[in-house]
């Protein structure tokens, strides 16, 4: 009953004031500014997009991962950046709009990527296991609408109506929605505490080398294409430091599997380990360009 309340009520309605609070923080050209950031925001999309959900399908196959941790992986990879981004590359001296603008347009974008990669990743590496595990896709869409659209034009709406109000309430709600994420991933450690320590000798490694390899591609190919400091701080950031609340929900609220959980925890420990080094680390940094 307890865990039912979590992952159907609690864990959804977490999310959306989550989203709110981001769209509070967000105004039209967040979503046009693409175009005075053409390349930056193009390769900040395409990796996590395209390159992201490569590399944790990579990296299931090659550490031979059962399907319950393998599509828990994909769901952590086929999530969007989440509000967290924002405040890492903000700490980092990054380019902010850039962040915010990675992240609005790649959040919406993921109401067809995630259906798409995980109906893959349930059809290949479901086909292994006699458990069947079916994405049901319009309502998986729906479902996304519901917890990240919605909110996120309420916010939206609020700030336009408001400004002084969004403006006031974008550093409590940017607190709220650290504080939601903690007590989440507390909730979901605690549910998870009877296998987690056999769980994380299994994924504590993948999720690590995911970490690791997204952040590292991210500024790659930013310095590879030439961009300056802030902006490959940005995509670096926003390549690693993912939705960790929108995949939890999508593991137990649309797939009904608290096992699937798992990986998204151990991941979401190393990216706020690797996050913490890349804020004590560029914040010292005068020069960032």
């Amino acid at each position: 009953m307890i865990t039912t309340i979590l992952t159907k009520v609690l864990l959804p309605l977490s999310l959306a004031i989550i989203m709110f609070g981001m769209g509070m923080t967000l105004v039209p050209k967040d979503f046009t500014r693409i175009t005075k950031y053409p390349k930056a925001a193009l390769i900040g999309i395409v990796n996590q997009l395209i390159f992201l959900p490569i590399i944790g399908f990579s990296l299931a196959v090659a550490f031979d991962l059962d399907a319950t941790m393998a599509i828990g992986l994909m769901i952590l990879a086929a999530a969007p950046g989440g509000p967290t981004s924002n405040l890492i590359t903000q700490i980092c001296k990054g380019n902010i709009a850039l962040s915010v603008t990675l992240t609005a347009v790649v959040s919406f974008a993921t109401i067809l990527t995630i259906p798409t990669i995980l109906s893959y990743s349930l059809e290949y590496f479901g086909s292994n296991t006699a458990v069947v595990i079916e994405l049901p896709i319009l309502d998986t869409i729906l479902q996304i609408l519901v917890i990240i659209v919605v909110p996120i034009t309420i916010g939206m709406l609020v700030r336009r109506a408001k400004p002084d109000f969004a403006n006031r309430m974008e550093k409590p709600m940017r607190r709220a929605s650290t504080i939601i994420f903690i007590l989440i991933f507390i909730a979901v450690v605690a549910a998870n505490l009877k296998f987690l320590g056999n769980a994380m000798k299994q994924v504590g490694l993948v999720t690590l080398a995911l970490n690791i390899a997204t952040m590292g591609l991210g500024y790659a190919t930013a310095r590879l294409f030439k961009l300056n400091l802030k902006d490959a701080i940005s995509i670096t950031v926003e390549s690693g430091i993912q939705n960790g609340t929108l995949a939890i929900v999508i593991a137990t609220s649309i797939l009904n599997n608290l096992e699937m959980t798992i990986p998204i925890v151990a991941y979401s420990i190393w990216m706020f380990v690797t996050g913490s080094i890349l804020m004590w680390y560029f914040s010292k940094r005068r020069e960032t360009n």
